[in-house]
């Protein structure tokens, strides 16, 4: 980028041809990107325009939490194909690669036929499937794959001959890997430190195996990636994919705690890992930001507009200004992939390492110019900026996302023989004849309407309706918002 402003500089007299007409977008796709990017001041500036006049206004859409959004995200799929559209028209472009793991389990869930651009599916990401081998070893020890793939991973001075000579061993004998291993660590057969990196392993793996009934399997899981040295190998590791793959752990850990067993949570990733990926080319297509330049799809969604995750902490906090404006131009890159149709979308509410954090919208929707889009939040606020003030909500409209509902997807899933709830945060009871989605935040809440409250962004405020444990308060100086109980304190 620096290149391109200093070029009149560095080549006094060359001539500026700015390539205005866009042959991609309608207007009011490009009138809402050109909105956002006029922001940065590292630009040499430009006016697109098109011939493709018109067309859908650019829709902002807040949403309760996560779980929310994903089902927005699939039911809408759902329905743009019920009006024609083919799955490949749709395309999911996420800011980092972790945010890929909620539309995943989603789109799997209703046999959404989808495709990882850049990478693979989440559970076959070699840092997840070796937390998940360190998992199945410590639920079984006759899991020999397992064994083989994580006994030296992190590398810990046990090396190939050693397990060769290992699994041949437990051929022999008829036994697990690891079984062998027990036997010939009691041997001199092996060099001295290989025996003893060999029984701290060992050793290792027998006392998580013992915290398996104490311990909730996500905080397990933290504790292996920490204790067997995985992580600060990663942390170690100065290359930019290293942090990638931290962040994919951590979401890993999120959607452990969505299951009640460990069991269950390992059946799982069986079953989406044994599905046949042969769906052909109509898939929908999800990707990062930054896969994604060059690429134009029909209707393109960009959930996770949230400040902390687009733009990204991490870019703010290593370049400050200059990665803000990098991170603008990944939000214009990300508009502009829409030939037709482009649906941003925020989470009030959203589990962050393992952690739920009340979010606030991300500046960049502040920024987009009021007169090209259209916005509706189920969550009481926008940003505070003067082009996304809360102008009415067409949530009483839509459906609720929250209960039950009967979209394609749904109804696979269902007929497939599925009775439980999405693996999140929901759970699914019987009730009238029908199979009625419960979340389960909606608990009685310890709050009274009238309690004043204290909000750590929001301040001081009353309640002024209670729906489970989701309160909705008046705050002072904020105004009227929807939060989480846990999320406040008693004033």
């Amino acid at each position: 980028m620096d290149n391109i402003l200093r070029f009149e500089r560095d080549f006094p007299g060359a001539k500026v041809v700015r390539l205005e007409r866009n042959y991609r977008s309608t207007s009011h796709i490009l009138a809402a990107a050109s909105g956002l990017i006029a922001a940065n001041k590292g630009r040499l500036g430009k006016t697109l325009w098109t011939e493709s006049q018109g067309g859908e206004k650019v829709v902002v859409r807040g949403v309760w939490d996560g779980d929310a959004e994903s089902r927005l995200i699939a039911d809408e799929i759902e329905q743009a194909r019920k009006k024609g559209r083919k799955y490949r028209d749709c395309a999911v472009l996420v800011r980092a690669a972790f945010q890929m793991r909620a539309f995943e389990d989603r789109f799997l869930l209703l046999q959404i036929p989808y495709v990882v651009i850049g990478g693979p599916r989440f559970f076959e990401r070699a840092e997840i499937r070796d937390a998940v081998a360190y998992l199945r070893l410590i639920y079984s020890e006759a899991d020999d794959l397992a064994f083989e793939r994580i006994v030296n991973t992190p590398k810990r001075g046990i090396g190939d001959t050693t397990v060769q000579k290992l699994l041949q061993v437990a051929r022999l004998n008829g036994v697990p890997a690891s079984t062998a291993a027990r036997q010939l660590v009691t041997t001199d057969e092996l060099a001295a430190r290989t025996r003893t990196q060999l029984a701290n392993f060992l050793r290792d793996l027998d006392r998580w195996r013992g915290e398996i009934e104490r311990t909730h399997h996500a905080r397990l899981m933290e504790t292996v990636l920490e204790e067997s040295g995985y992580t600060d190998a990663l942390r170690l590791d100065r290359t930019p994919q290293a942090q990638t793959r931290l962040e994919n752990l951590k979401e890993l850990i999120n959607a452990m705690s969505q299951f009640d067993t460990l069991e269950a949570f390992l059946e799982h990733v069986s079953l989406v890992l044994d599905l046949d990926k042969t769906s052909g080319d109509d898939r929908v297509q999800i990707m990062t930001l930054h896969q994604a330049k060059g690429l134009e799809f029909p209707l393109v969604f960009l959930p996770g507009w949230e400040e902390g995750i687009f733009p990204s902490q991490r870019s703010l906090d290593e370049t400050g200004e200059k990665g803000l404006e990098e991170e603008r131009r990944l939000a214009y890159v990300g508009i502009t992939r829409a030939r037709e149709e482009a649906r941003i979308s925020f989470a009030a509410n959203r589990q962050v390492y393992g952690r739920w954090t009340s979010q606030l919208p991300s500046r960049f929707v502040d920024e987009l110019p009021l007169a090209n889009v259209e916005a509706s939040s189920e969550t009481g606020y926008y940003g505070g900026g003067p082009g996304m003030q809360q102008h009415g909500s067409r949530w009483d409209e839509a459906p609720n996302f929250g209960a039950g509902y009967s979209s394609p997807g749904w109804r696979r899933a269902q007929a497939a023989g599925y009775r439980g709830s999405h693996p999140g945060r929901q759970q699914v009871i019987e009730g009238e004849g029908r199979l009625v989605a419960v979340s389960e935040t909606t608990a009685a809440s310890d709050y009274q309407r009238g309690d004043r409250v204290f909000h750590q962004k929001f301040g001081y405020g009353a309640i002024t309706a209670i729906e489970g444990n989701k309160l909705t308060v008046a705050f002072e100086k904020a105004g009227e918002k929807k939060v989480i109980d846990s999320f406040v304190d008693k004033a």
